[in-house]
C-alpha cells in the first residue's frame, strides 16, 4: 500500500491545473471547483481558491475613493512639484532675461489684446522682495499636499490654473485698469478657497483655517502693503466654487461628467465676468480696442 497517493482506477482521469495542464492537481478551489496546481493556489478563510477566482473577486471589489470620488493615491504630489519649479525657474529669469517681467505681467488694460496674461503672471514674482515668492511656494506647497492627492492631478492643475485665472479676474473687476500685478496669490488663495471646502466636506474645523484666510485677506489692505488683495478675492471665491462643485456633485456613474461641466460653468462664468469688465476699458481707451 502506497501512502500519500490517491489511488486512480485505469478508467478515470487525473485531474490537471487549467493553467499549467503538465501538472497534476488534486487540490481543488473552494469557489470554483476547478483543480489548482501549488503555484496557482491562494490561501482563502477556508481551503484555497485559484488565481483566477482571486482575480475577478479584486476587480468586482468597490475602490476607495476620495470626498471628490477621485481614486485614493500614495503617490507624490507631481502637479504642485512641477508648478513649483517652473515658478523657480522663471524668477530666475525675470533676473536674466530683460524684460520678461514686463512681458508677462497682468494689468486690466492688456485684457483684450493679450488676455494670455491672465495666466503667464501667475508664474512671476516680485525681484524686488524674495519673501513674496517663498511664501507662495510655501503655501502652495502644504496645500498641494493635501489637495492633490484628494483631487487628483488632473483635477487638482484644473484648480489652480483657474483660480489663478479667478486672481486675474478679480484684479480686472476691482482695481485700476493700470494697475499691473504678478504673482502665485490669486491661484494659491484659490487653493485655501477649495481646502475650505474640502475640510469642511471631510467634517473637519474650520476655524484655523479661516483665521490663515483672514489674516492673509486683512494683511493685503494694510496701508502700504501694496498687495493684490483683489486677486486673493477672486482666486478665493474662484477655487471655493470649483470645490463646491466636485464636492457636490452627486454621487453614481455620471458624477464625473457633472464634475467636468460644473467646471466648465465656473469658466465660462469668469469669460463672461471678463467681458464685463473689458467693456468699459475698451471705453475709455479706444486704442485698445
Amino acid at each position: 500500500m502506497a501512502f500519500g497517493q490517491p489511488q486512480q482506477e485505469p478508467h478515470m482521469q487525473v485531474p490537471t491545473c487549467p493553467r499549467h495542464p503538465e501538472r497534476p492537481s488534486y487540490v481543488r478551489c473552494q469557489r470554483c471547483g476547478r483543480p489548482a496546481c501549488p503555484e496557482c493556489q491562494r490561501s482563502a478563510a477556508v481551503g484555497v481558491q485559484c488565481v483566477d477566482c482571486v482575480a475577478e473577486t479584486n476587480s468586482q471589489r468597490r475602490q476607495p475613493r476620495t470626498v471628490v470620488g477621485s481614486r485614493i493615491t500614495s503617490g507624490r504630489p507631481l502637479v504642485t512639484y512641477v508648478v513649483i519649479a517652473l515658478c523657480v525657474a522663471v524668477y530666475g529669469g525675470q533676473y536674466l532675461i530683460p524684460g520678461l517681467t514686463d512681458r508677462l505681467l497682468y494689468a486690466g488694460l492688456y485684457t483684450g489684446s493679450e488676455p494670455w496674461r491672465m495666466v503667464t503672471s501667475l508664474f512671476l514674482h516680485s525681484t524686488g522682495f524674495i519673501m513674496h515668492i517663498a511664501f507662495n511656494m510655501y503655501a502652495l506647497y502644504i496645500l498641494g499636499r493635501v489637495l492633490e492627492p484628494a483631487l487628483g492631478h488632473v483635477k487638482f492643475a484644473v484648480l489652480y490654473l483657474v483660480a489663478g485665472v479667478g486672481g486675474s479676474v478679480g484684479v480686472l473687476l476691482l482695481s485700476q485698469p493700470n494697475v499691473a500685478v504678478v504673482g502665485a496669490s490669486g491661484a494659491v488663495f484659490g487653493l485655501f478657497g477649495a481646502f475650505l471646502v474640502v475640510n469642511k466636506a471631510h467634517g473637519g474645523n474650520l476655524v484655523p483655517v479661516l483665521v490663515v484666510i483672514g489674516i492673509n485677506l486683512v494683511i493685503g489692505f494694510l496701508p502700504g502693503a501694496n498687495i493684490a488683495w483683489q486677486a486673493h478675492v477672486g482666486g478665493l471665491v474662484t477655487g471655493g466654487a470649483l470645490a463646491a462643485v466636485l464636492v457636490l456633485a452627486p454621487r453614481g456613474r455620471n458624477r464625473s461628467l457633472v464634475q467636468w461641466g460644473g467646471i466648465v460653468a465656473v469658466v465660462a462664468v469668469l469669460g463672461a465676468l471678463t467681458w464685463w469688465g473689458w467693456a468699459p476699458i475698451r471705453a475709455a481707451y479706444p486704442f485698445l480696442a
